[in-house]
């Protein structure tokens, strides 16, 4: 196993050798004689903990702690102190970003045993990252599986899933809404039309008007992709939204006749940006219709189909996104940055 590297700032040199002598059997050790120099290390290596006493000149300890932040962010930080000041400690930790203090004089076994303890908790942090950085990739790779068997179920369909979620965010950014809602949004409006699985292709793709009971399979779509959703716990908090993308703000929709904002705002959202790609899309029954066609056609329905907050943030962003929309789906889920936040 590869040993963890420590850099120590101390401005005499005395104190480092001492650091030095107590580490180096079993961490790797850079020296820095004072702040100015610790970052100078701190731009050429990389470093898993910095260990800097406070009371040097020219710059004391938590100034080059603080410095250290945008070199090294990662690292574990510890301060060494002759003094139990609590105002040094509370700058300390609040623009240094110290993990521990260490109280001089110290001996060997105490340095010894409180870096172990700090790295015991760095390496658990590594891990839980790495596995988060696997659960994604492994989460995407099942989304990207989803919509791939969705597209080829439908060819007139094809992309139509990332298309809908582009548009979606440009509008959900426009509304302003939370880092958190918009990965919601992402998830959502990738998997709006997931019960489509279950719709008989001679229904999608029938070049002529639908029956009744066609049109009753082609609802019946939010129940089976309702019923896939609940099978994927990581899913759960956006089940709501995908279910109710297709009520109306009047309350004329379906499947519960919610309405105004009784509806999600991500499910008034998807809504229109659903719409929007439905209506410039080329379809089995129908060409595709010109964009300010399409524009104008889903403004004259505000207040009634769609919400009109929603149609105005639209508008705002809807010319920038089809431009930017031809080069975002050629990009995979990994490349977009799509499910930043799916736990």
């Amino acid at each position: 196993m590869n040993k963890y590297t420590i850099l120590v700032v101390d401005d005499e040199m005395d104190n480092l050798q001492l650091f030095v002598r107590t580490l180096r059997k079993n961490y790797n050790v850079l020296q820095g004689n004072g702040g100015h120099e610790g970052l100078e290390v701190l731009r050429n290596e990389r470093v898993d903990m910095i260990i800097s006493d406070h009371k040097m000149p020219g710059m004391d300890g938590t100034e080059f702690l603080k410095h250290s932040i945008e070199l090294s962010p990662d690292s574990i930080r510890l301060l060494v102190t002759a003094f139990a000041d609590s105002e040094i400690l509370i700058s300390a930790i609040n623009q240094g970003k110290i993990h521990r203090y260490v109280r001089k004089p110290w001996t060997p076994p105490e340095l010894l045993n409180v870096v172990e303890a700090c790295f015991e908790i760095y390496q658990l942090n590594n891990d839980n990252q790495k596995l988060a950085r696997d659960l994604k990739e492994l989460f995407a790779g099942t989304i990207s599986a989803i919509m791939e068997a969705l597209d080829a179920k439908d060819a007139y369909t094809s992309g139509r899933s990332k298309r809908v979620t582009f548009f979606a965010l440009k509008i959900g950014q426009e509304l302003g809404l939370s880092d958190e809602r918009l990965s919601e949004l992402e998830l959502a409006g990738l998997l709006h039309d997931i019960g489509m699985i279950g719709v008989p292709v001679s229904v999608l793709s029938k070049p002529g008007d639908l029956s009744d009971e066609e049109y009753e399979l082609i609802k019946n779509h939010l129940t089976i992709g309702i019923k896939i959703l609940q099978e994927i716990k990581q899913l759960n908090h956006v089940i709501k939204i995908v279910e109710c993308h297709h009520e109306h703000y009047d309350g004329k929709g379906y499947p519960n006749g919610l309405k105004g904002e009784e509806i999600p705002i991500e499910s008034q959202i998807i809504a229109v940006a659903d719409a929007y790609d439905g209506l410039t899309s080329e379809r089995a029954y129908r060409k595709s219709m010109p964009h300010l066609e399409a524009v104008n056609l889903i403004r004259s329905t505000a207040g009634s189909q769609f919400s009109p907050k929603v149609i105005d943030a639209f508008s705002k962003a809807i010319e920038c996104a089809t431009e930017e929309v031809k080069i975002f789906e050629q990009k995979t889920l990994k490349d977009t940055g799509f499910l930043t936040n799916f736990s």
